[in-house]
């Protein structure tokens, strides 16, 4: 009786073991994005359709999935609805305190829009309408921004379009201020690019993304919640601590049926900030899940590496030459460092690729210390994706060249004469 029992373990066993991998392929068959549409299979297990991950300072990728195509972006389209009006305060154009007057055709946004619930003639100022646009996602608070710039919805998403193609946004189209439409597009790495370009040149943006919740009016029975429920400052939050990341602090959510549920998220932890953008998630958690994922593989993996440190000498271009000086050349050094994120424990190797220098009537005395005078760019192989990274860096005087006086010029000249005649005599021969 002892081998049938035995028999028996091991059918039981052996049944237990196929059960584990059948749960595990069905594991990656449930990978899907909203509406059970499937994901794109990558090396995290992301269950998204698109995906980038970046390092904000150089724009460094550090993890990518289907990062070019053009995909719905849903409401993560008021990221460069935001980035116009800064752009707008910036130049002076408007100012943050300015009282916008709500237009009837905001006041007709659809019942099903994500809205704050503006009538006409209403008046509210550009930055409370900011606020509600970027915590709120209010898209007829967005709207009444885009008429208050280009005196129509319509002529802005024009402006929207003209500034993506100055950005360099090759994959972006705009249809809408606020992304409803869901012929509104943009691949993830254009979306992680605009993100980059906004914290480079508005920094200030994030004291708005940050805000966790806003009351817009003082007859508001509930101030309006922000949808980045990621927020580092919600780990207190009831609800939403699980959620919660420390660091992040922007930027912008966004969800339609076509679009899935999308986030474009920034984190920073020390001197280190990443930008990420996942596309087509399943629900409004897990593409905070899936945002967690990459951060925590971030900043388990990399570490930023200063392979070359500022003013460093150059070996091929030590020195330039310069007209009129009193030397004839002056040393050069980088501007900058030169610095990659790298996998933890990898020596990073870079190699020079080239380097330019300014035309040589344009290197005349005097020149002050710290002009740039050329370029130097290096080449680092990223192990991370196997791209070549290239990274260029202004050189610049390392000393002042001063202007040589007329006596001297004059027998350098002199000097110079007799010496090419030299050299064309010895040429005839």
């Amino acid at each position: 009786m002892g081998r049938p029992v035995r028999l028996l373990s091991v059918i039981a066993a052996s049944l237990a073991i196929c059960l584990a991998v059948l749960s595990l392929g069905a594991t990656n068959a449930l990978a899907v994005g909203f509406d059970k549409r499937p994901s794109t299979e990558n090396s995290l297990g992301l269950q998204v359709k698109s995906a980038i991950l970046i390092e904000a300072e150089s724009g460094q990728v550090l993890f990518e999935v289907l990062p070019n195509e053009p995909l719905p972006i849903a409401s993560m389209t008021k990221l460069m609805t935001e980035y116009i009006v800064l752009n707008e305060i910036k130049s002076g154009r408007m100012t943050w305190e300015q009282i916008v007057t709500v237009s009837p055709e905001v006041e007709g946004t659809h019942p099903s829009e994500s809205q704050i619930y503006l009538a006409t003639g209403d008046q509210h100022s550009v930055k409370d309408l900011y606020i509600a646009m970027a915590v709120g996602s209010a898209n007829d608070a967005t709207k009444a921004l885009a008429a208050a710039i280009s005196g129509s919805i319509d002529v802005f998403v024009e402006k929207m379009n003209k500034t993506a193609d100055e950005l360099g946004l090759k994959s972006a189209v705009f249809t809408s201020a606020t992304g409803f439409e869901d012929t509104t597009v943009m691949s993830a790495a254009d979306m992680a690019k605009l993100a980059r370009i906004i914290l480079q040149e508005h920094p200030e943006f994030l004291e708005y993304s940050s805000i966790q919740s806003y009351k817009f009016r003082e007859r508001d029975t509930q101030p309006m919640i922000n949808f980045n429920y990621m927020l580092g400052s919600n780990v207190n939050q009831i609800g939403l601590k699980h959620l919660a990341y420390e660091g992040v602090d922007g930027m912008k959510t966004g969800f339609t049926e076509a679009a899935g549920y999308n986030f474009t998220g920034t984190v920073k932890k020390g001197d280190i900030r990443y930008i990420s953008v996942v596309m087509d998630a399943s629900t409004k958690s897990t593409r905070f899940f899936e945002t967690a994922k990459l951060y925590n593989y971030a900043y388990a993996t990399f570490e930023k590496k200063t392979i070359l440190p500022p003013k460093s000498v150059v070996k091929t271009v030590e020195k330039v030459k310069i007209k009129k000086g009193k030397k004839k050349s002056i040393p050069v050094v980088t501007e900058k460092d030169i610095t990659f994120m790298v996998k933890k424990g990898v020596e990073a190797k870079v190699t020079m690729d080239s380097f330019e220098l300014l035309p040589e009537k344009e290197l005349v005395a005097p020149i002050k210390a710290n002009t740039k005078v050329g370029t130097v760019t290096y080449k680092y192989t990223d192990e991370a994706t196997g791209k070549d990274l290239k990274y260029t860096v202004n050189l610049v005087t390392n000393e002042e060249a001063e202007k040589a006086g007329w006596f001297r010029l004059f027998f350098r000249a002199i000097g110079d004469f007799f010496s090419n005649l030299f050299n064309s005599i010895l040429d005839l021969f």
